[in-house]
């Protein structure tokens, strides 16, 4: 067809819009949607090395990308759709039938899950390691068939802390490979790739969004063959995140610091207090002077999230559940890393482990947000007057 062949309306309608020749530069990326990418020649089709369907991500995924990289000091990010698809993107990615996995005690509920019921299914031995265990201890685990270590450091709902460095430089001496779930310093406060630790991961949900609106992890590497690794699994499993998500998660992610300051300063100053009060046996944060793992986080750590859990004195759950619904400024819910402040009771959580910690009392995890701490702190009072009076 040439210019001067007349063609209707609705082709006419169907061929106009497109993208103009000249785009101006905004502060933001462009949000650029689509699943067709058009290839300027037939010969170009199947060249690889440009993207070729959308997918794999345009515009806006390769700048939040290039974002996260900075932020990790990593050769490669990848995107998945959630933290969760991260963590077990990762260990598939790695992992074939034959091979064991040795794995935190303490690790995030689903993880386990998904190492019980899925790894197992494939013929993937699972063993757990005490949540404490030293780098010798964890090592004296491995055998033959050991691919990879998955560490959670501080762990979840308990704050217990690994020494990633230590483990993470006897497992490379053993050609065994690390990975650290590291969304509680949101890569920002720990440096899981500079500390020896193979793959880094974080559930940008968290605070890397900041807003608990939308869902979306990462994976971040250093040796090219894990980067590989990590694209072949994307391409095989079809995960993908969609450009408004990623723009929301540089949005995100360009406050990361400041907020990350202001979680970090009420969380600590909200936990100093709970400390002191006769109705707490003991606060689990590790940034806290005396508290289990503060040693390693003095050394390794530049700050602290404004996540963490307190071990009320002997209380039924009842009692506990009470004093849950008597506060007015947490929500009850399962995440963190928002902007708003969250409680629940963790003891549900713990009887998935081996070792179950042995704690004074019952244990509630809170989240810490960017309201006024020492409204928090009132709040919290009120909420354990109840759990006294009840």
């Amino acid at each position: 067809m040439n210019d001067k062949d007349p063609i209707s309306e609705a082709t006419r309608l169907v061929r106009s819009g497109h993208a103009p020749a000249a785009m101006v530069r905004t502060v933001g990326p462009p949000v650029q949607r689509g699943s067709t990418v058009l290839i300027g020649k037939a010969a170009a089709l199947y060249d690889e090395s440009r993207p070729t369907y959308g997918r794999g991500g345009l515009a806006t995924q390769e700048v939040l990308i290039d974002a996260l990289a900075e932020l990790e000091g990593a050769r490669a990010v990848r995107l998945f759709p959630s933290g969760l698809a991260a963590l077990t993107g990762a260990m598939l990615a790695v992992l074939k039938t034959g091979d064991e996995v040795i794995v935190t005690d303490a690790v995030y509920k689903p993880t386990r899950r998904f190492c019980d019921r899925v790894l197992r299914r494939l013929g993937i031995a699972v063993r757990y390691c005490a949540a404490q265990a030293s780098a010798s201890e964890v090592m004296a685990l491995t055998g033959p068939a050991t691919r990879l270590i998955v560490l959670e450091s501080p762990a979840s709902l308990t704050f217990d802390m690994q020494d990633a460095p230590a483990i993470a430089a006897l497992a490379r001496e053993a050609g065994i490979l690390t990975l650290l779930d590291n969304t509680w310093a949101a890569g920002l406060y720990f440096k899981p790739l500079a500390h020896g630790v193979d793959i880094s991961v974080q559930a940008l949900t968290k605070y890397v969004g900041g807003h608990a609106d939308v869902f979306m992890g990462a994976a971040a590497v250093a040796d090219p063959t894990l980067e590989q690794a990590l694209d072949h699994a994307i391409l095989d499993f079809g995960w993908a995140v969609s450009p408004d998500d990623a723009y929301q998660m540089l949005r995100g992610l360009r406050t990361l610091p400041t907020r990350m300051a202001r979680h970090d300063a009420s969380g600590r100053q909200v936990a100093v207090w709970l400390r002191d009060q006769p109705e707490v046996a003991e606060v689990l944060h590790p940034a806290l002077a005396g508290a289990p793992g503060h040693d390693l986080w003095r050394r390794d750590y530049t700050g602290a999230a404004g996540l963490f859990s307190v071990v009320l004195q002997p209380r039924p759950r009842r009692t506990v559940e009470a004093f849950l619904d008597s506060l007015s400024l947490f929500g009850l819910g399962f995440s963190w890393g928002g902007f708003e402040s969250l409680a629940l009771l963790g003891d549900p959580q713990l009887s998935v482990r081996d070792t179950p910690p042995a704690l004074a009392g019952p244990i509630v995890r809170l989240n810490i947000g960017l309201e006024d701490p020492a409204d928090l702190i009132a709040d919290l009072r009120r909420g354990l007057d109840v759990l006294g009076a009840t």
